[in-house]
C-alpha cells in the first residue's frame, strides 16, 4: 500500500512534465553496450511510453561493441587511430551487418504485442532510412581512414515528415554519399547533428557513465557548456564520456534546448530525467534551469504555496493573495524548472533609508544549497543601489540565521517610525539589523 501511494504521488508530480513534453522532439543516443543483457527491453518500453505520451522520438544507436567483437572473431584488421577506426571494405561489411542486426533487434522489440508484455496493445511504427548524408574522413596525419566518414548533412525535412506521421525514427551509425557509397559514422556525431538540424527540445546521450562527476565524487546536475568543458575527465581512459560531453555542449550551443548525460545501466534514468524536477544525470543547457529574478503576478500561486506551511506553524504571518499581488514589485523569487523554490521581499522605507528583509523562504527540498544567501545578497545589492544604510528583519524562529549573516540584535528605536508603530507586541518578534556599507568601503 505504501509503495502504491508513492507511485501515485510520483505520477501526480509527473503530470506537468508529461504535458510539457507532448509534441516535443527528443533525440536519444544509445551506445552498443545496451544491446547486451536486458537493458534494451527496458529502454524500448520507455521509448514506447514516450511515443504513446505524444513525444516525437528519434533513436540513434551505436554498434561499436558489437563490431569490435565481430572483428575480433575474424581475420579482418581495422586499426583504431585517434579513436576512429580505419574502415576497409571488409570491415565495412561487418559494420553494415552489425548495424542491420541491431536495427532489426530494435524493430522486433517495438513489434512485441503479447498480452503479458508491457507493449501489449501499442501500435508503434519504427522506421529508418537514408536520412544522413556523409563524406569520407579522408587522409588525416598521413592516415587514410578509407570508409570511415563524418556527417555532411541531415535530411531534416524527411525526418520531420516521418515524425509528423506518427513514426518513431531509428537511425543506425551509417551515412550515404551522393555517389552511393556507405560510410561508418560516429553515432554521437549523428545524434548531435540530428538534434541540431531538428531544433530538438532535448538530446539524451545514454552511455556507461551516469554523468559528470566533480573532484569530490559528486554528480554534477546542471551546467552551461563553458562550465561543462572545464570538468576534468580522462579522455583517453573514457573516450565515450568525452564524446558525449563534446556532443552535449555542441548541441546546446547549436540551439538544442537541453542535453542530458545518463547511464543506460540505470533502468530509471530516462524517465527519471524527463519526468522529475531534479533528474538523475547531468544536464547541459544554455538556458538557466534555475533562475533568480523579479517576481511576477504569475508567481503568486507558487509563493503562497511556499509560504503556507510556515504560516501554519506561525513562523510567518499570513499574507493574502491580494497583498502579495499589491506588493509584487518588492519580491524576488528563485524558480527551478517552473517551480518557485525560494522567495524574499525588500519592503522599502525610503525616507528612513532602510529596507525590511521579509518573507525569506526556501523550499525544504532545497535548503542544503545557498539559495537563502543568494536572495539575501540580491536584497542587499538593491538596498545599496537605493542608498539605504541598513536592512532590518523581524523573526520569531530564525534569528540565528540572521545573526550568522551579519545582522545584530536591535530595538524598536532602530526601526522606521511607521514600522515601529505597527509592531505586533503580542507576536514579540526579535528585531535584527544589518548595517550596510558601500562595496569596498572600510
Amino acid at each position: 500500500m505504501t509503495s502504491g501511494f508513492r507511485f501515485a504521488e510520483w505520477f501526480r508530480g509527473s503530470a506537468p512534465y508529461i504535458d510539457k513534453h507532448r509534441h516535443r522532439t527528443l533525440v536519444v543516443l544509445i551506445e552498443g553496450g545496451v544491446f547486451d543483457g536486458d537493458h534494451l527491453d527496458t529502454l524500448v518500453q520507455d521509448f514506447a511510453l514516450l511515443h504513446t505520451l505524444g513525444v516525437r522520438v528519434v533513436v540513434v544507436f551505436g554498434v561499436r561493441e558489437r563490431v569490435a567483437r565481430a572483428l575480433a572473431k575474424s581475420t579482418i584488421e581495422a586499426p583504431l587511430i585517434d579513436q576512429r577506426m580505419v574502415v576497409s571494405a571488409e570491415a565495412m561489411e561487418v559494420i553494415e551487418s552489425e548495424s542491420n542486426r541491431a536495427r532489426l533487434a530494435l524493430e522486433s522489440r517495438f513489434s512485441v504485442g503479447l498480452p503479458n508484455s508491457p507493449m501489449h496493445g501499442l501500435d508503434i511504427h519504427a522506421v529508418s532510412g537514408n536520412l544522413v548524408m556523409a563524406r569520407p574522413l579522408g587522409v588525416r596525419n598521413g592516415v587514410d581512414y578509407l570508409q570511415a566518414g563524418e556527417v555532411r548533412s541531415v535530411r531534416a525535412d524527411a525526418i520531420q515528415q516521418l515524425l509528423d506521421s506518427g513514426m518513431l525514427v531509428l537511425m543506425p551509425p551509417l551515412g550515404h554519399s551522393s555517389t552511393g557509397e556507405v560510410f561508418d559514422l560516429e553515432a554521437t556525431d549523428i545524434a548531435r547533428s540530428v538534434a541540431v538540424a531538428l531544433k530538438a527540445d532535448k538530446l539524451v546521450l545514454l552511455g556507461d557513465a551516469e554523468g559528470l562527476i566533480d573532484a569530490s565524487g559528486e554528480l554534477l546536475r546542471q551546467l552551461a557548456p563553458p562550465e561543462a568543458q572545464q570538468i576534468a575527465i580522462d579522455r583517453v581512459g573514457n573516450p565515450e564520456l568525452a564524446r558525449h560531453l563534446d556532443a552535449a555542449c555542441a548541441a546546446a550551443r547549436g540551439g538544442v534546448g537541453r542535453a542530458h548525460l545518463l547511464s543506460w545501466r540505470d533502468s530509471n534514468a530516462l524517465l527519471g530525467e524527463l519526468f522529475t524536477r531534479d533528474g538523475v544525470g547531468t544536464m547541459i543547457t544554455q538556458d538557466s534551469y534555475e533562475q533568480l529574478r523579479l517576481a511576477e503576478r504569475g508567481d503568486v500561486g507558487g509563493m503562497l504555496e511556499l509560504m503556507k506551511p510556515l504560516e501554519e506553524k506561525g513562523v510567518l504571518i499570513h499574507r493574502s493573495r491580494e497583498r502579495l499581488e499589491s506588493q509584487i514589485e518588492d519580491y524576488r523569487v528563485i524558480v527551478r524548472d517552473g517551480m518557485t523554490i525560494a522567495c524574499a521581499a525588500l519592503h522599502r522605507f525610503d525616507e528612513a533609508k532602510m529596507g525590511e528583509l521579509a518573507s525569506l523562504v526556501v523550499h525544504p527540498d532545497y535548503r542544503n544549497g545557498e539559495r537563502g544567501e543568494l536572495l539575501l545578497g540580491e536584497i542587499e545589492r538593491e538596498a545599496r543601489l537605493r542608498g539605504y544604510h541598513a536592512l532590518f528583519a523581524l523573526t520569531t524562529h530564525t534569528s540565528h540565521w540572521f545573526l550568522e549573516h551579519g545582522f545584530a540584535p536591535g530595538t524598536l528605536d532602530d526601526l522606521p517610525k511607521e514600522r515601529g508603530d505597527g509592531y505586533n507586541h503580542a507576536r514579540n518578534s526579535k528585531i535584527l539589523v544589518k548595517r550596510l556599507q558601500e562595496k569596498g568601503a572600510a
